[in-house]
């Protein structure tokens, strides 16, 4: 099977629409541009299923160029046979490939190297055969003593011959196939703890579960127990299980070097393939529970980023703290900065009242709307402020408690300090704040991924694959939205597909110096970026300021004919084409779509962009909660029922902002009624979702909360 109908296979997708992506692929074309642009030649697959198939075609890619390398270093040696190349060819996975070629890899000296030395290589093939007339291993070995190489006793000539064939035992394929499979049936791993403190690894003190059953957070977190030297952590399988399969493998009953086979035998699973397979499990249960984190990671930071903004207001962002005091900045409706200062609400009532006045004449003096609170240290009693501070002014005002996560890492950034060279660290951080609520996204995008805290065991992931997953969703976020191409910092930029650092910078450059871009076409005359790069980007970036309107659209500029085309077959015009989807319907799709020689989804694609120019997907979700009031934890009682956004999604449940300081959980149980295995396929982050309060404990801060009980209205 070759890898792309392998590829077909694996996605229930068509031969030709498989080739068509790897062609594309191949071509040097981002996954968005084909996603968006090419939905024809492969039936309007997502970014997401594009990824995975990019992701197995290169790991099909390398798993092809390994055979060929092993089969090659095998032929060197002159043992490759055609059965051993076509098991080679037919293996389905690089463990398997790596099975396969064990026996033939040049091995660092091990005891039956220092054997093989002696000349005891005959003798163990001799044993191993066990023929009907094989002589007892004790006298087959008297043939084989040598002093001068260092085999004086019939003991030592015997011991060598079973390091041998406990060498050959534990680099058979099958065999390691079979005892894989059974580790994986019937194995358990056992934590214990490795110290007599308390800690959070206290759940993992005393801990089994088979490993069919292990969840990823359960492994990740015996790992960093380990690693911290607080738990120590064992892969079993019980023994009396594992030798009778290997016995029957290898063992020939009747032969008189049947004893002797046996203890080899036991000896290659003891030493050899127990610990070696143990080694692979926590290996494989590591990548396995990685690889579902990171797709959690990716999972929440997709909505996380996708927010709805809160776009054309003035907006005040608070920077909480105790030591430097509650950082304070204002910015109009485009996020350019008009005030900054730093008040002292946490020294004691004066400091709170004077902080109060001071905010309250920013608020007057700018006609600041909406105020975002970072959610980290001092923020309980900011909140508090904020809610005195709008009852003063006498309505008007809301608020927003926004993640701050990764805002301390942006503040700190060279590219901060380029943004903002005038104010220090701390109030960078504000400004970024109140950014936040305004436009997440193009806030957000300024951040390192792994900086925004959506996920569990971030830093014990592989970190070049989270870093691929992440800055994939992000790719895959800004361009959905789209970006305008006169107001995107170089960090939006940069995700735009096609372009990179060095485009993006002079792109920016090129707007400082001749002004605004009023046609998509001006792009070709920035510097670096090509044809090629325009092809890609182009239908990303958006032009309010063009006399034409499709370049505020998504329409690629060489689907522009198309669309004065299908203007001119409905009777519709660029102002006037808010119902252009249904007449489009009303004429048929494929019917227009084989007057203009265009494909049905572009087709579509086109009529939805002419109907809404310059729209932004975002504001087609529920808009975030602003509150002008607060919660106290003691407010809270059994059997409220309030409303909150969804701030985490986790292995085992779901964490929800309530207006209060700690945010609830809603364990898995209590997501929905209907049996789900993860809380992602209920809910995802920034979700608005009415929850009852089940318990609360004051002293612990936690607070548990059910989706599923709430009341019906």
């Amino acid at each position: 099977m070759t890898i792309i109908e392998q590829l077909a296979r694996e996605l229930d997708r068509p031969v030709e629409h498989i080739e068509n992506v790897v062609r594309l692929l191949d071509e040097g074309n981002t996954i968005p541009f084909i996603a968006r642009y090419r939905k024809e030649l492969h039936g309007s697959m997502d970014d997401t299923a594009l990824r995975t198939l990019e992701e197995r075609l290169a790991y099909l890619r390398n798993l092809t160029e390994r055979k060929e390398s092993v089969k090659a270093s095998i032929a060197e040696q002159e043992k490759l046979t055609d059965e051993l190349a076509a098991a080679i060819d037919a293996a389905q996975t690089l463990a398997e490939v790596e099975d396969l070629y064990r026996p033939y890899k040049p091995k660092r000296r091990t005891r039956a190297t220092v054997a093989k030395e002696k000349g005891l290589e005959p003798l163990a093939a001799l044993l191993f055969a066990q023929e009907r007339d094989c002589p007892r291993p004790e006298e087959a070995a008297a043939d084989y003593l040598s002093a001068e190489k260092g085999v004086e006793t019939v003991a030592d000539a015997l011991q060598g011959a079973n390091d041998i064939v406990a060498e050959w035992i534990s680099d058979d394929a099958a065999i390691r196939r079979s005892l894989r499979e059974l580790l994986e049936k019937r194995g358990t791993l056992r934590s214990l703890a490795a110290t007599e403190e308390d800690s959070v690894y206290r759940l993992y003190y005393d801990f089994e579960q088979p490993l069919s059953r292990l969840q990823g957070h359960q492994i990740l977190a015996i790992n960093r127990g380990e690693k911290e030297k607080m738990l120590s952590a064992t892969v079993l399988l019980d023994r009396e299980l594992a030798l009778p399969l290997l016995r029957r493998a290898v063992v020939k009953p009747g032969s008189a070097a049947m004893e002797f086979v046996k203890a080899a035998a036991e000896d290659a699973y003891d030493r050899l393939i127990y610990p070696s397979l143990e080694r692979e499990m926590r290996a494989a249960l590591t990548d396995k529970a990685s690889e579902g984190a990171i797709k959690m990671f990716a999972l929440n930071l997709k909505p996380l980023l996708m927010q709805p903004p809160v776009k054309g207001h003035v907006t005040m962002g608070l920077d909480p703290g105790y030591a430097h005091g509650c950082k304070v900045a204002v910015i109009d409706a485009t996020g350019k900065v008009l005030d900054t200062t730093v008040v002292y609400p946490t020294y004691g009532e004066r400091q709170k009242n004077e902080a109060i006045t001071k905010l309250a004449q920013l608020v007057k003096k700018h006609g600041v709307e909406h105020i975002a609170i970072g959610n980290g240290t001092a923020s309980r009693e900011t909140e508090q402020m904020t809610v005195e501070l709008i009852h003063r002014v006498g309505g008007g005002l809301s608020y927003m408690i926004v993640s701050e996560a990764g805002a301390s890492v942006y503040s700190a950034s060279k590219l901060a300090a380029e943004e903002f060279p005038q104010f220090d660290v701390n109030l960078r951080s504000a400004v970024s704040i109140a950014r936040r609520l305004q436009d997440p996204l193009a806030e957000l995008v300024k951040i390192d991924p792994k900086a925004i805290g959506v996920g569990q065991y971030q830093h014990d992931m592989p970190q070049k694959e989270l870093d691929a997953s992440l800055n994939a969703v992000v790719e895959d976020c800004v361009n959905a939205v789209g970006v305008d191409l006169n107001t995107a910092s170089p960090s939006l930029l940069t995700r735009v597909a096609g372009l990179n650092g060095t485009i993006a910078k002079n792109i920016v450059a090129f707007r400082e110096e001749n002004g605004v871009f009023t046609t998509r076409r001006q792009l070709l005359k920035v510097a670096k970026l090509g044809p090629k790069a325009f092809e890609q980007c182009a239908g990303f970036l958006r032009v309010p300021e063009s006399k034409n309107v499709l370049d505020n659209t998504g329409v690629h500029p060489e689907s522009y004919d198309a669309a004065k085309w299908l203007l001119e077959l409905l009777g519709a015009t660029p102002k006037d084409a808010r119902d252009l989807p249904a007449r489009l319907n009303a004429y048929g799709a494929e019917k227009a779509a084989e007057a203009l020689g265009v494909g049905v989804p572009t087709l579509r694609d086109i009529a939805k962009e002419l109907s809404k120019p310059g729209r932004d997907p975002r504001d087609e979700l529920p808009a975030p909660i602003l509150r002008t009031d607060v919660l106290d934890i003691k407010d809270l009682k059994p059997g409220m029922v309030l409303t909150g956004t969804v701030r985490n999604v986790i292995d085992f449940g779901v964490f929800v902002d309530i207006g209060v300081h700690q945010d609830g959980l809603v364990h898995i149980s209590q997501v929905c009624n209907k049996f789900i295995k993860h809380p992602s396929e209920a809910v995802a982050v920034g979700d608005v979702v009415k929850v009852v309060v089940l318990d609360v404990d004051e002293k612990k801060h936690r607070i548990s909360l059910s989706m599923k009980q709430v009341p019906e209205e």
